[in-house]
């Protein structure tokens, strides 16, 4: 009996061991720590020139600048009373409800069919039935809104301040053309421009494609943006360390033409260059594959971005090629802007493609992300997303809610403003980190 116990002792006490050696280890987890099952693949690819949900970037290359000083530090009506000009946020004023618009805008978006007919026959078809059903797996605490609504753009002109990143990238289509479920929102810009000036936010623009987009029409269209708002106290300008000040424009899908026809827009000996003119800016390509980064350095670009936040999606959106893709944007004299996203989850509009999923947990998957970015000493980071509900990629304030038929995601055990708080936490630790590279 004696020495039954002595076992049961010793068996009690190594439990006891093994759980506090468990628990000490989770505790020193680090944001760094990798996560190799998050990241299956590339099948969605052959839909990226379709875009995504959405459907739907100097000087002469010679004397580009080398880097760039955001130095982005003001207050602001955040809660620590600091923004930073680097961190940048994709930004849609696409939602429409029908208090504002006499209609659901987006919040009813169709199931998009998978392109595969014999796949896309196993899936529903139709579309969502808001205010109950809408067109994301999370649901927003201010409901399913309007875009239009002053009250809505004046709460994510404070969320986005909140999160301490100092500039909203606008998703934008010319006048009087949209995305395929979606209403012309050109004249929604003057507004966006006021309130991210009442917040001290500063605004950049993502051109998305349109049917006949080439680089004939981009030309025209930031002539338009900076003929229109260039003047606004809120019209982001990218300041390089030579101290030269330019707008920056992001370029969605700019895979879709090819170089040859971007340098006629974007080198100084092209047909109709922008370079040395007025309306001369930093202009960044979308690097999806691999090969785009020559396509890229050839089209006479300043830069590329990742925008997707599934990582392993595609080579750009994969952390692990940041690294040498940083390392070719710094010998070709260019800037790389890596996205980072909170998670990714678009079944509520491609019920197909829950393999690209990438869960939230908890937000260690967004803080990943925001340390592979560090890791590579940008200029900028880019978040993706404040608001593409479709695409489950938001850090806006979202709420618990169930229905008959639906049971959205959440964001406990945190609150509402728990991604916004943790951007805000690696805005400040970027921006300590950064100040450390400049020395």
């Amino acid at each position: 009996m004696a020495r039954l116990r002595r076992k049961a002792c010793v068996a009690l006490f190594l439990f006891t061991l093994f759980i506090f050696g468990s628990l000490m280890g989770l505790r020193t987890l680090k944001p760094t720590d990798g996560f190799s099952d998050l990241a299956p693949g590339l099948e969605l690819l052959p839909i990226l020139g379709g875009r995504m949900s959405r459907e739907a970037t100097a000087s002469p290359v010679e004397a580009r600048p080398q880097g760039g000083n955001t130095k982005a530090v003001l207050s602001n009506s955040g809660p620590e009373g600091t923004i930073f000009y680097d961190v940048h946020i994709f930004y849609y004023t696409w939602y429409g409800s029908p208090h504002m618009d006499g209609k659901y805008i987006h919040w009813d978006h169709i199931l998009v069919p998978h392109w595969d007919p014999k796949v896309a026959s196993s899936y529903p078809r139709g579309k969502h039935m808001p205010p109950e059903d809408i067109a994301s797996s999370f649901y927003p605490e201010l409901n399913s809104y309007s875009s239009r609504d002053p009250d809505v753009l004046e709460s994510h002109m404070e969320q986005i301040g909140a999160s301490a990143a100092g500039v909203l990238v606008l998703s934008w289509y010319p006048p009087g053309l949209a995305d395929d479920n979606g209403e012309p929102a050109e004249d929604l810009v003057p507004a966006v421009l006021d309130a991210a000036y009442r917040h001290s936010l500063k605004v950049a623009f993502q051109i998305q494609p349109y049917r006949g987009r080439n680089d004939q029409t981009l030309h025209d269209n930031i002539k338009y943006i900076i003929d229109r708002y260039g003047d606004h106290g809120a019209f982001y300008k990218f300041t390089s360390s030579t101290g030269k000040s330019l707008p920056l424009f992001y370029i969605y899908d700019s895979y879709l033409t090819p170089p040859e026809s971007w340098s006629e827009f974007l080198t100084p000996t092209g047909s109709h260059s922008v370079r040395g003119s007025p309306y001369d800016s930093m202009f960044i390509a979308l690097i999806v594959e691999e090969r785009h980064k020559h396509d890229i350095l050839a089209g006479g670009f300043d830069g590329m971005y990742t925008y997707f936040a599934s990582n392993g999606f595609s080579f750009g959106s994969s952390h692990q090629n940041w690294k040498a893709i940083k390392a070719f944007c710094d010998g070709n004299n260019l800037l790389f802007i890596p996205s980072v996203g909170p998670g990714y989850i678009d079944t509520s509009i491609r019920p197909w493609n829950n393999h690209n999923t990438r869960n939230r947990v908890n937000g260690r998957y967004y803080e990943t992300a925001l340390q592979a970015a560090l890791n590579v000493r940008p200029e900028i980071v880019t978040i993706t997303s404040f608001n593409e509900w479709h695409e489950g990629t938001q850090i806006e304030r979202a709420m618990p809610k169930k229905t008959v038929t639906r049971v959205y995601l959440d964001y406990q055990p945190h609150g509402p403003e728990h991604y916004l708080e943790l951007t805000r936490r690696w805005a400040e630790q970027f921006n300590k980190e950064k100040q450390q590279w400049l020395m």
